[in-house]
């Protein structure tokens, strides 16, 4: 019996109104029950997920419908100076062909050129071109409105707030874009 598991602290994902999972009993401090643990990384997603579905319906209305959020960390991880497809892997945590996929999509939709190294002659180099350049312009203001947009619901110390404690339990090494890497991409 030992091995039997309490069905009501399963996390458990539940569809919009049909109930929000079990809460688990005691008090946190205050009047409210204790929430469960695994809410606050749905709750997290949930919010990264908002901003990014927002963020692409607008860089699609302002010219870039074809971008998605993989192309926006690969930009990233090219970023202003270029990078190689093992560096834009490394960055990413991917393989080198993975890399190489979204790189070649990058290129097709005309946001990124392969170029030689003038370092090196022996290395390409991918670079972002002035429409890559572009979309990552647009995405920085787009972000930028989003978290206005925030603080006018929420209050603009709230927001200030909500970000402060976030850097304080995420430790800095954190902000890294290998995203794919722990979703399981390849």
């Amino acid at each position: 019996m030992d091995n039997m598991v309490d069905e009501k602290k399963v996390n458990q994902v539940v569809e919009k109104g049909k109930g929000q999972g079990p809460v688990a009993a005691g008090a946190t401090g205050d009047s409210e029950p204790e929430r469960p643990g695994y809410e606050l990384p749905l709750l997290l997603f949930a919010g990264f997920r908002t901003l990014i579905d927002r963020l692409h319906a607008e860089l699609a209305r302002q010219g870039h419908p074809d971008l998605r959020p993989a192309h926006g960390f690969a930009m990233q991880a090219i970023g202003p100076a270029g990078a190689t497809a093992s560096e834009v892997g490394r960055r990413l945590g991917v393989s080198k062909q993975a890399a190489g996929k979204t790189v070649d999509r990058l290129v097709a939709l005309g946001c990124a050129e392969r170029a030689a190294d003038p370092a090196d002659a022996r290395r390409k180099l991918v670079r972002l071109t002035p429409r890559g350049l572009d979309a990552l312009a647009r995405s920085a203001a787009v972000f930028d409105e989003l978290r206005a947009e925030w603080a006018r619901t929420l209050g603009p110390g709230r927001v200030r707030a909500l970000e402060d404690d976030l850097r304080t339990v995420v430790p800095p090494e954190a902000f890294r874009l290998d995203a794919a890497g722990w979703l399981g991409g390849a």
